[in-house]
C-alpha cells in the first residue's frame, strides 16, 4: 500500500516579521537544540525560513533525552518574530524519521530543506572500542542521515509525480575525521565518510526530482568537540575573531539551502572560521596496465613505484603534507 502524506498546513507569511534569502522556505534541522544545529536553526529563522527544530536532548554520547533544548531554540526564534516548532523524534528510528518529515508538512504545509546535523561521539582507540560504541555512533550519524533523507525524498518524489516543481535541498554533515581521518575516531570517521559518499550518490539519484544534496565538514567548538583541543586555539581577546564559533558554519548551510545554490550538488565543503574549501574526493592517481593478469611476484616491482608517485593522504587540515 502506498504511503499517504498527511494533510498540509498553511503557509501563512503574515505570521512572520523577518525576511531573507530563505524567506518562506520550510526547513528541518536535526540535532538543533545545541551547538552548530542551534546556530543553523537561528540563522534560518533570521533569513525568513520556517524551522522544525529537531532534538532529543541527549548527552554527547547519546544517552538520556530532554525536550528542553529544542523548545528553548523555538522560543528564541519566536521571540525574534520567526516561525518554529519543536520535534523530539529520534532521527535514527525509521518511524521517528517519518514523523519528523510529517511534522513539517502538517505544520507548515510542505518541506523545502532538510539539514542532517544530529550526531554523538564515543571516541576510543580501535583496540579498546566495543561493538556497542561502534553501533551507537554508526546508527545516529549514518542511519540518522539515511532515514530522514529517505522520507524527505519520498515526499519530493510524490510531488514530482503530481506534476509539482521542487526546489529542494539536503545538507548533510560530514567531518574532516571522515574524509581525511583522525586517530581515535574509527566509528565516527567511518560514519562521516559514509555520509560523504551518501551525499554524492543521493545527489545523482534525486536530481530528477528537483533536489540538490551537499555536505559540510565543519570545525567548531561545541560540546562534542570540547575535548579535541579547539579551545586552546581560540584567541582569548574579546575583540578577536573566534574562528571556532559554531555561528561561522551556518551562513554556508543557509546559502546552500537557498535558491541561490541551485545547480550546486554532490559537493562536500570544508569550513572553519572564515575559511571555505571544496573537498575533492577519491580519484584515480598513478596507474599501470599490463593488459594481462599480474603475477604476485611482479607486483613487488609495481605497487611501491605507484605509491611513490601518488600524492600523500591529506592530514586533518585537508592539506597534502609536503
Amino acid at each position: 500500500m502506498g504511503y499517504e502524506w498527511p494533510a498540509k498546513g498553511t503557509h501563512n507569511k503574515e505570521e512572520r516579521n523577518v525576511a531573507g534569502i530563505c524567506d518562506g522556505r520550510v526547513v528541518i534541522v536535526t540535532g538543533a537544540g545545541r551547538g552548530i544545529g542551534k546556530s543553523h536553526a537561528l540563522e534560518f529563522a533570521r533569513q525568513g525560513a520556517k524551522v522544525v527544530v529537531n532534538d532529543i536532548g541527549a548527552e554527547v554520547d547519546g544517552s538520556g533525552s530532554s525536550t528542553g533544548p529544542a523548545g528553548e531554540v523555538v522560543d528564541e526564534i519566536r521571540a525574534m518574530g520567526g516561525s518554529a516548532v519543536a520535534n523530539g523524534d529520534d532521527v535514527s528510528d525509521w518511524e521517528g524519521a517519518q514523523r519528523l518529515i510529517n511534522s513539517a508538512v502538517e505544520t507548515f504545509g510542505g518541506l523545502d530543506v532538510l539539514v542532517n546535523n544530529a550526531g554523538i561521539l564515543r571516541d576510543r582507540m580501535l583496540i579498546n572500542m566495543t561493538d556497542a560504541e561502534w553501533d551507537a555512533v554508526i546508527r545516529v550519524h549514518l542511519r540518522g542521515t539515511f532515514a530522514p533523507t529517505r522520507w524527505a525524498a519520498s515526499y519530493w518524489r510524490e510531488r514530482s509525480k503530481e506534476g509539482l516543481e521542487n526546489d529542494a535541498r539536503i545538507i548533510n554533515t560530514a567531518s574532516a575525521s571522515g574524509i581525511f581521518g583522525n586517530i581515535g575516531q574509527t566509528n565516527y570517521g567511518a560514519a562521516k565518510a559514509g555520509i560523504a559518499a551518501f551525499t554524492v550518490i543521493t545527489s545523482q539519484e534525486l536530481a530528477r526530482y528537483g533536489v540538490t544534496v551537499n555536505a559540510i565538514a565543519p570545525a567548531a567548538l561545541t560540546r562534542m568537540t570540547a575535548n579535541l583541543g579547539f579551545d586552546s586555539m581560540v584567541e582569548k581577546s574579546p575583540e578577536a575573531f573566534d574562528a571556532f564559533a559554531p555561528e561561522n558554519v551556518s551562513p554556508l548551510v543557509v546559502w546552500l539551502a537557498s535558491g541561490e545554490s541551485r545547480g550546486i550538488t554532490g559537493r562536500v565543503f570544508d569550513i572553519v572560521g572564515g575559511h571555505i574549501d571544496v573537498a575533492e574526493g577519491w580519484h584515480a592517481g598513478p596507474s599501470v596496465d599490463k593488459n594481462d593478469r599480474w603475477s604476485v611476484e611482479e607486483l613487488s616491482g609495481v605497487i611501491p613505484d605507484l605509491v611513490a608517485k601518488a600524492a600523500k593522504n591529506a592530514d586533518m587540515s585537508g592539506r597534502i603534507p609536503s
